[in-house]
Order: C-alpha cells, then structure tokens, then sequence
C-alpha cells in the first residue's frame, strides 16, 4: 500500500494539499482590455497580440499521455552544480527503463509554466525536484534531496490496474479492486455486494471499480502489494479508500451492508480527523 499513498505522502512533504484532478487544464485568466483602449484606424493598425510560449510541462505530459508512458518532470530554478548533477544522474537512472518512460525538464521561474507550478504547489518545493506521473495523469512519485542521488525510478513505474487505483484516490474516489477471472471461483457473488455499492446514490459519483486479472504478469507487483495471493482460487475484493488506506479485503461474497459497515468503521477514525472516504482524507479539489 506504500506506493499507493505515495503522491498524497509528497504533497505533506511539500507543505500541502494536492489538487488531483491532476490531468484538468486550467485556463489562464485572459486579461479584459480597457474600455478606453481607442480602436485601430486603417492608417494605425493594431499590433498583433503575443503568442504565449508553450508549456514544455503540458506538451510533455500529453506526448505522454498519447504514447503510454510514464513521464519523470525535472524541476529546477538555479542552474548551478547541484542541478547539473541531478540531472546527469536523473538522465542515466532514465536508460535503464527503455522505452517505458519520458523525461522532461523545465525551470520554476518560466512564465510558461505558471500552470504546472500553481498545480502542483511547487512554488514552496525543494529544488530541484523531480515528480513521476504514469500515462493517465496518476503521480506515482517524486524524488529531490537525497532520493536524487540515486533516484529509483522503477519504483515509480506503475501497472495499468495501479494506475487506475492511483488517479481514482487521488480524485478523492473509493476503489473497490476486484481480483477474478474464469478460473476463480464466487465471482458473480463477489461482485454482488461492490454492484450494489456503486449503485448507492450516496456513493455512486465516488466510487469506482478495478477488475484484475490475477495470473496477468504485469499485476503481480500490484497484487503483492494489496497482500493478495494471485494464486487464490476465489475471487477476492480490496476496498481502498482516500489517500491509500485499505478498508477492508474480503475473500468470497460480498453484501453492501458489510462494506458500508466497514467504511463507516474506517471513516469514525484513523485516517485524519475527518476519517476515510470521499470526504474525509487525500487531496481535496
């Protein structure tokens, strides 16, 4: 479950509150032109309007995006010895993932980037600083002190299943992860009680649900940090709730009551003063 919380854990170390809709443009205020502003003449035309410069940070997340990688964003301000070092050892952790991942590198004070800065609250970051984001938008992870030294990049490489998992916590969403297939059994069962969950007016718009096929290569990692055995002969359910926390893990049938009765459990403590769920921890938009 580490790997899970691990954008909400930045954010604390950043001194604040992600706002996870990470992948959302926001629009930048158009500045209102004077209504004195007197109209060109055709003797005095009118100077074109500046085009702003692109954000290398946007560009980077929806090439991205559009190739089904993985994008590691180097953020620096001073290009002083510190910076050329992290980014020589950024750029050769880089080649040991092959193809699986982009890199991108901006500066903080870039007017081009006030977006990405203001997004992700980097105004107060360390620098420099690198954030991992997977192809749908989901931060798997950040480096800057000594985690740039020797910056474990594969960690931060997240499976299509985990990803999903990441982005939906991070959106302040439930996430009920369903591990079956057509070998298992009790698998109508155990979707009974997540069905009826999602179909809960209360609950519909914050929850979503993750199906995982356990003998897929690519879960395994996934799957053994959710402690589920991906050898288990029956369908088994973990409900997660915002920022990583597990609220329960049911083998077998599942029934609605049980699984509000377990997030009502869970959100009556132990996960911040507001408790689990959608209105209770992880990032709030």
């Amino acid at each position: 479950m580490k790997k899970i919380a691990v954008a909400v854990v930045v954010l604390v170390v950043l001194g604040c509150a992600f706002v996870l809709v990470a992948q959302q443009n926001r629009t930048a205020a158009a500045a209102d032109e004077p209504a004195s502003a007197p109209a060109p003449t055709s003797e005095a035309k009118a100077e074109p309007a500046s085009t702003p410069s692109e954000s290398v940070a946007q560009a980077a997340l929806k090439k991205a995006a559009d190739g089904k990688k993985h994008l590691f964003l180097f953020v620096s301000e001073n290009d002083n010895e510190e910076t050329a070092t992290a980014k020589r050892v950024l750029e050769a952790a880089a080649t040991k993932l092959g193809d699986k991942a982009d890199l991108a590198f901006i500066k903080r004070d870039d007017a081009a980037e006030k977006d990405t800065v203001e997004r992700f609250q980097l105004a107060r970051a360390p620098m420099p600083i690198v954030l991992a984001f997977a192809p749908n938008g989901a931060i798997t992870g950040a480096y800057f002190g000594e985690k740039l030294k020797d910056p474990q990049l594969q960690d931060s490489i997240a499976s299509e299943s985990e990803q999903q998992c990441m982005k939906a916590l991070q959106d302040r969403k439930l996430v009920f992860v369903c591990v079956q297939n057509a070998t298992t059994t009790s698998n109508d069962v155990a979707m009974k009680g997540v069905d009826e969950f999602k179909a809960d007016t209360r609950f519909a718009q914050f929850t979503e649900v993750v199906k995982i096929d356990p003998a897929a290569d690519a879960e395994q990692s996934f799957l053994t940090k959710l402690k589920i055995d991906p050898k288990a002969t029956e369908a088994t359910t973990a409900f997660l709730a915002p920022p990583g926390s597990l609220v329960s893990r049911v083998n077998g049938a599942t029934s609605k009551d049980a699984l509000v009765a377990a997030l009502t459990a869970a959100s009556s403590g132990g996960c911040g003063a507001g408790g689990c769920g959608p209105k209770g921890c992880g990032p709030r938009k």
